[in-house]
């Protein structure tokens, strides 16, 4: 079956303007689930001089100092919330966020620093977080808030390195088209705390990590680049990424040199499994991408929607997951298959882009822009694409949102989609139709989700 499409032009405009806030609205419901706030309090809690995390049960009175250290989007948010649950048990903390993502505190201390590309405040703040790991004894309690964007925001760089070689380091990386697993991968090895190299600071004092997760898979030691965790990467894996993607000729010679001579064996290894510095720590994940699709599924079915969560593990080159989704689209509007219309697609987990134009953008950005030349003719439809920690790529955007107008509205701007595409210029494309989607620093960061809607509600 077809879905009829709407004759009257003013019907349709309403029909896609109601689509596009049951979107937004959608995109909302997921983000409140993975609220960092209320995943704390859901996971953290005093009672009777016993803190209570997950499973794990301290007797606050062996305790002489807990340390509060962490990084990431979420971790100024999360810091609130831990300072609510154990106020004035707090000695000492730091946590360093992406700027424009600050909170008030009172007994934890908070840095801004860059984010994707690390900068001085960060390291400032790796600095004084390594510091406060040190003075850590064997009664003492540190509890390390990790969340997505901890990799960048606490540059430490290695032996013989300086942060000049981690920025042109990361940006190589960012632009081939690496996924994170692989960019932390590299990040682990030209570091001072990532890999485990925090636990071992901290040890032998008691540690325990809450974790938001940003990465396909909740892997641990890739969350952050695993500062509190084993690491079984290795130097030799590094020297492979670098070969795969072709990039060791744009990388500084200081960051070929230290690798290489890792995986000769004259540079130590980030600590394994099996060693001692993680004989007393402890990781609690408490949010991640799967609980916010969860959540905005039940939110879609609320409103109407035959919805299908398709993944939370969603990889790859963001062009060809936007032509996938875009293929299970076309199959609703003609079978009714994996769900009848008015249909609700959600997805998430995290895509590359792999840069060869010279434009501005995000993968949500230019997922929407693939979806909407792979969707052309197809409708009445509407697709948003954004990042929950509310920025996608080096923009101000979230992501953006695509309805099956789009095409022709950029036609009569004089705007060609495939060239923008083709440029990596996703966000002027939107930016033009006034269709980014921007919603500010939301706090949380659980990679992204994506809604499409199909069909109209009756």
């Amino acid at each position: 079956m077809h879905i009829q499409r709407v004759i009257n032009s003013k019907s349709e405009y309403r029909n896609l303007q109601i689509m596009r806030q049951d979107a937004k609205a959608i995109f909302r419901a997921g983000l409140e689930a993975v609220d960092p706030v209320s995943a704390v309090r859901r996971c953290v809690s005093v009672d009777h001089g016993q803190l209570i995390v997950g499973d794990k049960i301290v007797d606050l009175s062996h305790v002489n100092n807990i340390f509060v250290v962490g990084a990431g989007k979420a971790s100024g948010a999360m810091a609130a919330a831990l300072e609510e649950i154990l106020a004035d048990r707090i000695t000492n903390g730091l946590v360093v966020v992406k700027y424009g993502h600050a909170v008030d505190l009172s007994h934890i201390s908070l840095v801004e620093a860059g984010h994707p590309l690390p900068d001085k405040k960060g390291q400032e703040g790796a600095e004084r977080i390594l510091k406060l790991a040190g003075k850590a004894c064997k009664n003492d309690l540190v509890i390390c808030l990790m969340s997505g964007g901890g990799s960048a925001l606490l540059p430490s760089p290695g032996p013989g390195l300086i942060l000049a070689d981690k920025q042109d380091t990361i940006q190589a990386l960012l632009s081939c088209g690496a996924s994170i697993h692989e960019i932390n991968t590299i990040r682990k090895h030209i570091s001072r705390i990532k890999g485990g190299r925090l636990a071992l600071a901290v040890h032998p004092a008691g540690m325990i990590s809450l974790i938001l997760s940003d990465v396909v898979g909740d892997d641990l030691d890739v969350i952050a680049s695993g500062p509190t965790v084993p690491d079984p990467s290795t130097f030799q894996d590094c020297m492979e990424i670098l070969s795969k993607y072709r990039i060791a000729d744009k990388l500084p010679k200081a960051i070929n040199k230290h690798l290489a001579g890792g995986a000769e064996g004259k540079i130590k290894e980030t600590p394994k499994p099996g060693h001692r510095a993680f004989a007393n720590t402890n990781h609690f994940i408490i949010g991640n991408n799967f609980q916010a699709l969860s959540s905005a599924r039940l939110f879609a079915e609320s409103l109407g929607y035959n919805t299908v969560m398709l993944t939370s593990l969603l990889t790859g080159e963001t062009k060809d997951a936007a032509h996938f989704h875009a293929a299970i689209i076309r199959e609703i509007t003609q079978s009714g298959h994996p769900a009848s219309p008015p249909a609700c697609l959600i997805s998430g987990g995290e895509t590359t882009v792999t840069l060869k134009g010279n434009g501005k953008g995000g993968r949500n950005q230019e997922f929407a822009l693939a979806s909407a030349i792979a969707l052309e003719n197809v409708g009445p439809m509407v697709y948003l694409s954004a990042g929950s920690d509310g920025t996608d790529g080096p923009t101000d955007a979230a992501g953006a949102i695509m309805d099956s107008t789009t095409l022709t509205r950029a036609k009569t701007k004089g705007l060609e989609a495939t060239d923008y595409l083709s440029d990596n210029d996703s966000y002027h494309f939107f930016q033009e139709l006034g269709d980014l989607y921007i919603t500010g620093p939301t706090r949380t960061n659980v990679m992204d989700i994506r809604i499409a809607l199909v069909g109209v509600k009756r």
